[in-house]
């Protein structure tokens, strides 16, 4: 058994070059862009078209609240792949697990703009939906924790925020792509052409993309963190029993270090993270997603505001996500948490009052703050945060586990409850309110987190 080195880890990260952390930033960014691009084509889809093309025989609210539906389907399959490649990329490596993600996210969104409609397959067409869906979704379920793992892991830990953050700059970047995509196809096509064959061509671009970043994790070497686990021996993770019976061999300092990693009671840091995830989640489901359609369906203003607005908002997000980033390394993460989540709650019904206003500037205004603010500054957090929070035996996991259980929760659940409500009510005032219910949560999950910046990552235990 090799040698603990638990003494060295503030350093670890600097036995990879700048060109490695530097390949390593770029597979993480472009992974978790694509997997959002993805995520945020057929969203937007589901909310502009999906309605009229494979929910046609309902009417426009039902069509909305099925198309919604659908889109949360493919959550719970994220949960399974969270389980599946977490406990793969904790065994293993983190670098294999990527390759296999992208693969899965790839195929699937590129299928999914090949499919016939319901006026062609009939009931067929939303069947073959969502098993791309649940295809997609298993692999996007470990994809955005593996390259926030990998990130974390590779970083230098007095810039550990600021490069992790890349990770919520890569959601950023695929959601402006897929922005940008629909809005184009909006501005340039007629209804007729965008129902009969322009929805297709975004998702049959992502094969691109696929393929480059397949190419581009090739030559990505495994994190260094993972490589000088203590329970690590040629890089596979022992077992729970090869653990126990190292210790009982090992001296007192390095089968303590050993034991700190499976003998500790699991679950309040999970909990912790669940808790920090659901206010990002919760408000990216509602702004990124259900107000696109509300905006569409119920505003008077034109098609295409919603879609700009968001490109407008990731446009600002460049400057948001390695602002709060940085600001996190320089103060730490729970500051941060406390105001970013105070003021998503403080600002939440003033953001709806302008969406709900009728003018096109005041819609783009309330949804590039509530963008920046409630979802891209959250992200940006989220990426270190959440990696600080667990062991290095169980991080992948975990941290899976933690987005997409927060995920189903709030991000898959909230636009369906968005879409419900706002349908009973006939108001907008449900939108805001669950925006600062959601952010609450995070707000006392951060009072009750530990600060993590600085931690050690090669550490097996949990931070608390």
């Amino acid at each position: 058994m090799k040698d603990s080195v638990i003494a060295a880890q503030q350093t670890l990260p600097g036995r990879r070059t700048t060109r490695d952390l530097a390949r390593a930033a770029v597979s993480g960014w472009l992974g978790t862009a694509m997997e959002f691009m993805d995520f945020q084509l057929y969203s937007l889809a589901a909310a502009i078209v999906f309605n009229k093309i494979f929910f046609p025989d309902v009417s426009p609210a039902v069509g909305l609240i099925a198309a919604m539906a659908t889109y949360g389907v493919g959550y719970v399959a994220r949960l399974a792949g969270a389980v599946y490649f977490g406990r793969m990329g904790d065994r293993i490596g983190r670098k294999k697990v990527l390759y296999l993600t992208i693969l899965l996210m790839g195929a699937s969104t590129t299928l999914i703009g090949a499919l016939p409609t319901y006026a062609a397959i009939g009931i067929l067409a939303p069947i073959l939906l969502v098993a791309l869906r649940l295809i997609q979704g298993f692999g996007a379920g470990a994809e955005i924790a593996g390259a926030t793992v990998l990130l974390a892991e590779y970083a230098p830990v007095k810039r550990r925020g600021l490069v992790a953050s890349l990770v919520s700059l890569g959601t950023n970047s695929g959601t402006l792509a897929a922005s940008g995509l629909w809005a184009v196809l909006l501005s340039v096509l007629s209804e007729d052409q965008l129902l009969s064959w322009g929805w297709r061509l975004p998702f049959l671009l992502s094969f691109v993309l696929m393929l480059f970043a397949f190419w581009l994790r090739r030559g990505l070497k495994e994190s260094p963190v993972f490589e000088e686990r203590p329970d690590v021996v040629d890089g596979v993770a022992m077992a729970k029993d090869e653990v126990e019976s190292a210790i009982a061999t090992a001296d007192a300092h390095e089968g303590s270090v050993l034991a700190a990693g499976i003998r500790q009671r699991k679950g309040r840091a999970f909990f912790l993270a669940l808790g920090l995830r659901f206010g990002q989640a919760g408000n990216s489901g509602l702004v990124q997603t259900f107000l696109v359609g509300y905006i569409a369906t119920n505003l008077a203003v034109g098609r295409s505001v919603p879609t700009d607005a968001i490109v407008y908002g990731s446009l600002a997000g460049f400057a948001t996500v390695p602002m709060v980033g940085l600001l996190g390394d320089r103060f730490g993460r729970r500051p941060l948490y406390l105001a970013l989540t105070a003021l998503t709650a403080a600002i939440a019904f003033p953001v709806m009052f302008l969406i709900t206003s009728g003018s096109t500037a005041a819609v783009m205004l309330g949804m590039v703050l509530g963008l920046n603010v409630g979802v891209l500054g959250l992200f940006s957090l989220e990426s270190v945060t959440m990696a600080e929070l667990f062991g290095s035996r169980t991080r992948f996991t975990q941290l899976a586990l933690a987005k997409e259980i927060g995920g189903i929760l709030a991000t898959a659940i909230g636009p369906v409850l968005a879409a419900t409500l706002t349908a009973v009510t006939g108001s907008w005032w449900p939108i805001a309110a669950m925006l600062v219910v959601y952010s609450l949560i995070t707000f006392v999950s951060a009072l009750l987190a530990p600060e993590t910046r600085g931690r050690d990552l090669v550490r097996l235990e949990d931070a608390v």
